[in-house]
Order: C-alpha cells, then structure tokens, then sequence
C-alpha cells in the first residue's frame, strides 16, 4: 500500500495546477470552435457566397475584407483583337450538345476551320471538332464561325474551351489559343 502524506499546502498546489491545466484546455477547444465559424474566402467564387458587394464590371470583382477578388475569364481580354466568342461566354453554364459561335480573324484558321477542344476540370479532353468558318476566311478581317460539340457529362462541374489558332506549320510560335472557363450543367 503507498503511503502519501502531503501537507495542506501540496495538496492546494496540485488542486490549482488541475484547475489550470483545465482552464487551458477549455481556453483551446473556445478558440478553436471559434476558429472553425471564421469565413474563409480565397477565389471570386467564395466571395460572392459570403458578401453581396459584386462590382459588374468585366471580369467581375468582389471584395471582402479589404481583399479585392476578380472573377476567372480565361485569356479573352488578352484575344480581343483576334478571336471573340458570342457563345457560350465565360463561366457559363452548359450542356451537350452546345453550340459555339464567334468570329475570328481571317489568319486564325486554315482551310476554313480551326480546332476546339473541351477538357473536364482536371485537363481530361472530352471532344475535340473543328469551327468552320462562316464566310470568305481569306482575310485578315473577322470571320464568324460556328461549331457544334456533344459531349458525355463529365464528373467534375467545371471545365474549359479551348479555341485553338490552326497551325498547319507546327512551329510553337504560330500557335495560339482562346481559353474560355465554363461550368457544365450536371445533369445526364
């Protein structure tokens, strides 16, 4: 049998050493509940779920606490002058069988076509079909164009279009592409 003779005063020690180890363990789990109702926001797309303040410019941008947040619309601004795409538009819902329409400069296609691709959001290709031009492509003035792509629905909600400059050369400096986010309409 262990024999334990402790004062009063040890005894009070050890009670309030207990009574603060518990205190901060209390302390702990309070701040880490309070951790787990913060927001966390790190795209355009949280944003927008957590404030109301959108401002409707192109591209969108949302701002929340003092952090300015602007919406994904692939590399559009940057091919304005060479490609423009009527639809489907960035960050669009879609469904297969879509419809592409747009017009391009006369030197983006060849032979009166061009590539379209669209992969999943992981980078898988679903479909892969050429745009046909709409009109005389011999030119160096936009040309509408118009392609249709069915496709399976995939597993991930997002995607991308892919409209690629037609490079029969191969040379890695005539290639060129129109990048275009979309969302797929989940639904078989």
């Amino acid at each position: 049998m262990l024999n334990i003779n402790l004062s009063i005063k040890e005894i009070l020690w050890i009670i309030l050493g207990i009574f603060f180890v518990i205190l901060v363990i209390i302390a702990v789990l309070i701040f880490d509940w309070g951790r787990k109702g913060e927001i966390k926001v790190s795209s355009f797309e949280d944003c927008i779920k957590f404030t109301e303040v959108v401002a409707e410019s192109y591209p969108r941008q949302c701002n929340y606490n003092d952090k300015n947040y602007v919406e994904n619309i692939g590399n559009e601004l940057d091919k304005v002058n060479l490609i423009q795409i009527n639809s489907p538009r960035p960050n669009q819902n879609i469904s297969s069988p879509i419809i592409i329409t747009g017009q391009a400069r006369g030197n983006w296609f060849f032979e009166g076509s061009f590539p379209i691709i669209l992969e999943d959001g992981n980078g898988k290709q679903l479909i892969s079909s050429p745009a046909k031009a709409l009109g005389e492509w011999m030119t160096t003035s936009f040309v509408p164009f118009s392609a249709e792509l069915s496709f399976n629905v995939p597993e991930t909600a997002t995607g991308t279009l892919i409209l690629k400059r037609d490079n029969p050369s191969g040379l890695p400096e005539n290639d060129d592409e129109l990048v275009v986010p979309i969302s797929f309409s989940m639904s078989k």
